[in-house]
Parts: structure tokens; sequence; C-alpha cells
């Protein structure tokens, strides 16, 4: 829980508050960009909700903050509403899950609902009011990992559902190493008709991304959108394999077609698909000058 006590004198005054606990993973100014927002390297509230959509929103982001470092000086009305409309609809039958782990350092989930079996991609916390919604939606057939940095809850989640989960053999450690499909190659991986896994080896050796329906692209921590470069990129900064690598990944990558791209941490894009063409050349044009 946030405290009071501990509320950042950058947050305007009202009912909303970041304390300092907070670790600037992004999550609540992507969420409800019209209230948080970055100061001094933690989020703050610079404008207090004045609508329902306003509230939802940012009552939204205090249940998906990974460190609990959003309050209300006042307790929600109806918390549980709120809780029932998570997983967010992001498009068609493609969600948001929320709830974001620490361990994860806030990275986003998200589930794929199917008749042939949902896909949960990376893991969230395992809370309950998720964990409920997500039976009631057809629980999980796969949980498909990105990369090493965002399994999170991963156990949890297989031993409630009975999923299997998905990750490449290159970033098993000792907490993963009894998934049930281990990829072991660096060539596309075909689930079925619809999801294709592509590895992108460069944030980490092993990294892979989830193309579903040649529309979207879940790309954990390899492609995401910058608000400040205004184009899409790759965390240099945060690369732990190869730079070289991720280059030649992301080359590769711009070959397939998709629509959006839904990272585990960064900005979602969504554009048509000969427009998502240009934003990959001028990822790929950046990527050659650093």
């Amino acid at each position: 829980m946030a405290k009071l006590q501990q509320r950042r004198s950058e947050n305007i005054q009202g009912n909303f508050y970041v304390d300092d606990t907070c670790i600037d993973c992004d999550t609540c100014r992507w969420m409800a960009p019209e209230v948080f927002y970055e100061a001094g390297e933690q989020s703050a509230v610079y404008h207090q909700p004045s609508n329902s959509i306003e509230e939802l929103r940012a009552l939204q982001a205090l249940l998906s903050c990974p460190t609990a470092s959003i309050g209300t000086v006042e307790k929600p009305k109806d918390i549980k509403t709120v809780q029932e409309s998570i997983p967010i609809l992001v498009s068609e039958n493609v969600y948001h899950c929320g709830y974001h782990a620490e361990n994860s350092f806030g990275a986003a989930s998200y589930l794929i609902v199917r008749p042939e079996g949902n896909i949960l991609v990376d893991s969230p916390r395992f809370s309950p009011p998720l964990v409920k919604k997500i039976e009631a939606m057809g629980g999980i057939k796969y949980l498909y990992l990105t990369h090493r940095d965002d399994v999170a809850d991963h156990q949890k989640f297989h031993e409630h559902f009975g999923c299997d989960r998905i990750l490449h053999k290159d970033e098993i450690s000792s907490g993963t190493k009894d998934v049930e499909i281990k990829i072991s190659d660096h060539e596309p991986y075909s689930l079925d008709s619809e999801l294709l896994i592509i590895p992108v080896p460069g944030h980490t050796k092993g990294h892979t991304v989830l193309l579903y329906n040649n529309k979207y692209l879940f790309t954990g921590d390899h492609l995401a959108w910058s608000e400040t470069l205004h184009h899409l990129y790759a965390f240099k900064y945060a690369c732990w394999y190869s730079w070289s690598e991720l280059k030649k990944s992301m080359k590769n990558l711009a070959n397939y077609t998709f629509e959006w791209v839904l990272p585990g941490h960064g900005r979602r894009f969504q554009t048509d698909a000969k427009s998502m063409k240009h934003e990959m050349q001028v990822c790929l044009d950046w990527l050659e000058k650093n």
C-alpha cells in the first residue's frame, strides 16, 4: 500500500498521489497519461481525475503498479468494479492484463483469447481478481515467455491453470528449468497457423517475440515506441547480450508483416501494415547510427 506520509512533493494536491517507493517503471504514465507524469526520475500526479474515465484509468494504474506506489487519500468507493475491468481490451481479442510484477520491473503482459485456447504473454502478478477474470475468459492454454526477465509468477499460473510454458533454452534459469516447451534453435517456431515465435537475440541471448495473426507483435524488451524519439527503437542502455546481434535481429524482424507493437517495457504502437514497414525502416536507420 502507498503511504501518505511518503507522498512525493511533486504530486499536485488532491486524492491521488505517488509515494517515494516508485521505481520509475512508466506503467502509470502510459496507462493514465492524463493523470501521471515523470518528475525527477519517478512518477507523480499532475492532474487529478476530473471524470469517470480518468478515474477508472487512474485506478487501473493503481492496481497495476508493481510496487503499490500509487495511493488515494480517500478509499475508492467501488474497487471491485475496477478489478472487473481488468484485463483491459486492447483490440479485438487481445487484452492487457494489468497487475504488473515488481520482479519483472513492471513489465506488461497480455492475454490472447481464442477458441483454440488462450495465450498469456509474459507473466503478470498472480493476483486473485485477475486469476478469477482469466478463469471466466477461458483459462490459459499456453504461457509464452519472451525472455528471462519477465517470467514473474509463471509457476503459480502454471500450477493453477495447467498451462504449458514456452521459453527459449538460452533463457532457462533455475526458476524456469521445468518449463514444458523449450525452444532449442534460432529459427522461427510455429505453435499453429496463427502463432509464430521469432528468435530475436540481442537484449538477451534467447529473446523471442510472438507474432499473432500477422497483426499483433508481442515484443518483450526487444522493440517499443519511444515518446522521446517519436519512433520505434530498442533499449541500448539495457542490452544485456549483444547490441550487434540485436541489430541483425531487428533487420530480420522488419521482413514480417504486423500492425501492432505490444512491448513488455516501453510504449505500444499501432498503424497499418504499410506504415509499419516505414516505421521499422526508421528504426533500422536509427540503429545504424547507434
